[in-house]
């Protein structure tokens, strides 16, 4: 189930890179026709907005996959295995009533956006705004998942270490983020 988590990271991942690099794509050639030509390209300057909210919500999934969310990582550094499950657990449970507040809002924002629809692109609002369902569900099964690996005991030292912000793979974050 974890390679198959981790594939999916990956995917998303892709999608994150694509969704930038069109992103700025749309925005430099926007700068460029403005100056250069006193033009621009509407489609382009909506459709960068959107592309920066769905960058934004599918890389919060991505961020917490890796542990990358900001944490108060001194606090549980100071504490010994189980304090640091105790902390995780509860961290945790925080975490999966966040995005079941965020789903139940999404949900009862869903019928207002069906009924608008984007000025330039004339796509549903929903399309946009729906992002929120797959963050709640992405970051929520997440949860879940670690949740039932840390009650049943089949969390790994690596993952308790790296949810202190100690460990290899908490170094590999701090690098990646440098």
């Amino acid at each position: 189930m974890l390679k198959g988590i981790d594939w999916l990271v990956r995917g998303l991942e892709v999608l994150l890179v694509i969704l930038l690099a069109g992103m700025a794509i749309m925005v430099f050639g926007n700068v460029v026709l403005r100056y250069g030509f006193n033009s621009g390209i509407l489609v382009s300057e909506e459709m960068s907005r959107y592309f920066f909210v769905w960058l934004t919500f599918i890389g919060a999934v991505v961020t917490f996959r890796e542990n990358a969310h900001l944490g108060v990582e001194s606090l549980v550094q100071r504490f010994g295995r189980n304090g640091r499950l105790i902390c995780m657990v509860l961290s945790d449970i925080i975490i999966l009533l966040c995005m079941a507040a965020f789903f139940w809002g999404t949900w009862k924002q869903y019928p207002i956006n069906a009924s608008m629809t984007a000025p330039v692109v004339g796509i549903s609002m929903n399309w946009i705004y729906g992002i929120g369902f797959f963050t709640a569900i992405g970051i929520g099964g997440l949860v879940i998942i670690r949740l039932v690996r840390t009650v049943t005991g089949r969390i790994t030292e690596d993952e308790i270490n790296a949810f202190a912000g100690e460990g290899a793979e908490a170094a590999a974050i701090r690098e990646r983020a440098e």
